[in-house]
Formats: structure tokens, sequence, C-alpha cells
């Protein structure tokens, strides 16, 4: 009678102290180059080393620039933790992917295209969307940089055990339906806080239909209904994702690996503390209008009014349209555009930039839009290269840059100017989040093609596409 959460937890929890409080194994830590200086310099102060090295992997990704990496961030700040993460990691003697080497990325990218992520493995990283890596079956969720200093000095964290929670979507999705789709349509119904204190088994024929990638869009926004985690159980897709991956087990270790993972499931008799069930032929394709992920409609729909609202939202809701300029009532499709970016670790995977193709090829982008697409990780833009998506872009007048966390936040030089609007495939569109005073309307990367060569919101149906 034990959920797949119950399986991993169990398996990884060392001791309970007073309180009820776990003190958690973790099999690895990933960490880049904002939550982990202060952590260093914490276990520098106290005179001991970092506990176990080769479970730890960086790779910065949140202020490298996404042009002209060869050379240094021109600002101060970002350039500091940048050399600062070299440092620490060398010191240490933990595995850095450095600016333009080949593994470089996004660290919720990298670990699963490099295989460092596998099924029950308990995972985390200084940094809120490591819920990404759930979607190979494990426990991956997001810790503050105390913690993180905590994981360093012994690979253990204290943690309080969330309750399980298991979202199903059975049926067949619709055409031009993507797993971006699917998530902010589970959040526009559960609200930011429907998933608070619990961590989320994503399940049903829906969920097992989507491919690997598509599975860690929905993951990696788990976070953004307030759940502490998001998981899917593993499968001959994830297995077959992972076979051949460079960390991945080889040979003899493959197989005895497995038929291990092979028992990571929910029972048929498992009890969940909260079950909540959609049909997949509900899901359109969604866009946000407001400030936060659980403000979304679908393309054609319209803004709600105010009456529509749980009267304890109404103020921020009314707030989020004065800040977007938009209007209760008003339909979304159609609206003009200014921006868009593909990218982050929601979509800028290899599927992302190969549907963003598949809907421009042949096709001009908008005078006035300025566009970023941005893969990644380097893989990833090695893979768009070789498969002449790079080439399909800037035929439609898109550049492909470098990767990095880019304009998901204003940490580094890819930011929205105030006032204008951005159609983006991250995750989050609180105020300021891509800049003081941007618009953020979230979306996946079909909505974003459509938008971009129409110039405004769009429905994606490639049967409409000007000739």
């Amino acid at each position: 009678m034990k959920t797949l959460f119950d399986k991993i937890w169990e398996a990884h929890v060392l001791d309970t102290i007073a309180g009820g409080a776990s003190v958690l194994y973790i099999d690895r830590q990933y960490i880049h180059e904002v939550t982990s200086p202060q952590a260093f310099e914490g276990i520098r102060k106290r005179g001991i080393k970092v506990f176990r090295p080769a479970q730890t992997t960086a790779s910065p990704d949140h202020n490298i620039p996404t042009k002209n990496q060869h050379l240094p961030a021109r600002d101060p700040l970002s350039r500091e933790q940048l050399t600062t993460l070299e440092k620490n990691c060398a010191e240490q003697g933990i595995s850095i992917f450095k600016v333009g080497s080949p593994r470089n990325g996004i660290i919720h990218v990298v670990g699963p295209e490099t295989g460092l992520t596998q099924p029950g493995m308990t995972i985390v990283c200084g940094d809120s969307h490591t819920s990404t890596h759930g979607a190979l079956g494990c426990i991956a969720f997001g810790i503050g940089t105390s913690e993180v200093e905590m994981v360093l000095a012994s690979q253990c964290v204290l943690q309080t055990r969330p309750k399980t929670m298991r979202i199903t979507i059975e049926g067949k999705l619709n055409k031009n339906v993507c797993s971006k789709d699917i998530i902010l349509y589970i959040i526009s119904h559960l609200g930011t806080g429907g998933g608070t204190g619990h961590f989320i088994e994503f399940a049903g024929s829906a969920i097992r239909s989507l491919s690997m990638e598509a599975r860690m869009t929905i993951c990696n926004m788990s976070i953004e209904m307030g759940a502490r985690g998001g998981m899917i159980a593993p499968d001959g897709k994830t297995f077959a994702y992972l076979k051949g991956r460079e960390y991945a087990p080889q040979g003899a270790a493959w197989e005895k690996a497995v038929e291990k993972w092979k028992q990571l499931y929910s029972d048929a008799d498992a009890v969940f503390d909260k079950e909540v069930s959609f049909r997949a032929e509900d899901i359109e394709p969604m866009i946000t209008y407001g400030t936060n992920p659980g403000m979304g409609i679908k393309i054609k729909g319209t803004i709600p009014h105010a009456t529509e609202i749980d009267i304890t939202s109404r103020a921020s809701f009314l707030k989020a349209l004065e800040y977007m300029n938009f209007q209760a009532g008003e339909r979304i499709e159609g609206k003009k555009i200014d921006y868009v970016f593909v990218g982050s670790c929601t979509n800028g995977r290899i599927e992302d930039l190969r549907a963003f193709a598949s809907y421009v090829k042949g096709k001009k982008k908008a005078p006035h839009i300025t566009a970023w697409i941005v893969p990644g990780s380097k893989q990833v833009e090695k893979q768009a290269i070789e498969e002449g998506i790079r080439d399909i872009l800037e035929a439609a007048g898109f550049e492909l840059r470098q990767p990095g966390c880019s304009a998901c936040l204003a940490m580094n030089e890819d930011k929205i100017p105030e006032g204008k609007y951005c159609v983006a495939t991250s995750n989050r569109n609180f105020e300021g989040r891509q800049g003081p005073g941007a618009r953020t309307l979230l979306a996946g990367p079909l909505v974003a093609a459509a938008a971009a060569i129409q110039g405004v919101i769009t429905y994606p149906d490639f049967t409409l596409l000007p000739s």
C-alpha cells in the first residue's frame, strides 16, 4: 500500500528527530552560482570540507550571457559569482560544467541529459525548479542556502515529510496541445496554493503518453501550485531515455539498475492524501494573463471578471490586471505583443526547439517582434545546429542564442523592457520577473511560435499559417 513517494522517501530516511523532521540522505546535489557562495563560505568558516564531493555537480546558468560567452559577463556581481563558483568547486574537488564547455547549461536540463539524474534518487538544489528531475521517478526539490550548506557538509538534509497528492489525467490530448498547456491548465484550476504541503505524482494515460522532456515540463512547474515537488513513475520511456547517457549505469550495472527501477511505482491500493482528476480532451492551448502562473486561460478564452474570482483573491486579481494593462472580460487572442522568449528549464530542451521550428518553418517573424531563442544546454545547442533547426530559425528571421537561463529571470543581460509584453515559455510571470515593469505571458513553444509569426497572441493552428 505504498505510493512511489513513500518507497523512495522511506529508503532514504536515516533518522527521525524530535518534532518529526527526517534526516534524509541525498543522492545528488546540484549547485549553481547564485545560491552556493554563502554555503561554501559557511563550511569554510567551520573548518570542514565537502563530505562527498563526487555527489555534487555544478553548472553556472543563471547569470551567464547568451551571446559572446567567450567574454566575461558584463555585470560585476555576475562575474564575481561565476568566478567564485569555479574557485569553490576547484577547492572542494567538485565537478563543474564551465561556461562554454560541452556539458554546460541550465542545471535542470544538464542533469537528465547527462544521465546524472536517475530513478529512485533523492536530489536537491538551491533552486525551486529542482522538481524538474522528478520526471525521471525521483524525489527532487529545491532547498535554501543554509540547507545547501547542510548537504555539502553531511550529504543529508532535515526535512518534514510532505503529504502526497496524485493528479490523474486520462484520455487523448487534443492536437496542438503540449505539456506546458497541460500544467498551465492544471494550475488554472487548482490555483497557486492547490498543492501546498504536498508532493505530487502525475499519472494517467495522458501523462504516460508524454515524452520524457514533456514530463520534465510538467514536473518543473509543479511547485507553481505550491507543491514541494512533482514526480512521474519511471517506465520504458524513462529507461530508453537514460540508456547510454554518460553517467547512466553501463553493461551489467545497467540491467541491474533497470530491474530495481521497475519497482518504482505506486501500488494499486496505495492511498494518497489528496486525489484530483482531469480529462485530457478538456485541455486546449493556454496562456497566462496575470502575474502568477494560476492566472491562465485558453487562447480562445476571455479574461475573467472579478465576480468570478474568489473574494479573498480579488484584490490581487485587480492589481494584476492593472499591472498587465488588461481589462476583465477581454479576449486574449489578438493582443499585440513585443517579445518572444523560448527557453528556460521549463521549455529549453531540443523537443521545444523542434516544436517552435516546425511552426515557423518557411514563414517570417513579425517585423516588430524581438525574439530570444535560447537552448537549455550546449548539448541542445549542438543538436539544434546538427538537425538544421538553426537554419530554419535564421531563415524565418530568428537567432539561436547560446545556452543559459536567459530571460526567465532578470539576473543576466536578457531583460524585457518596462511595459513590454513577452510571451515566454518559462515558468513564472511575477511582477518584474523578466525585468522591472516587464509584462510576461506564459505559454508553450507552439503558442510562442504563433505569436512570433503573427505579432499577436494567436491560436497555434498549423492549418491557418500564412502561406
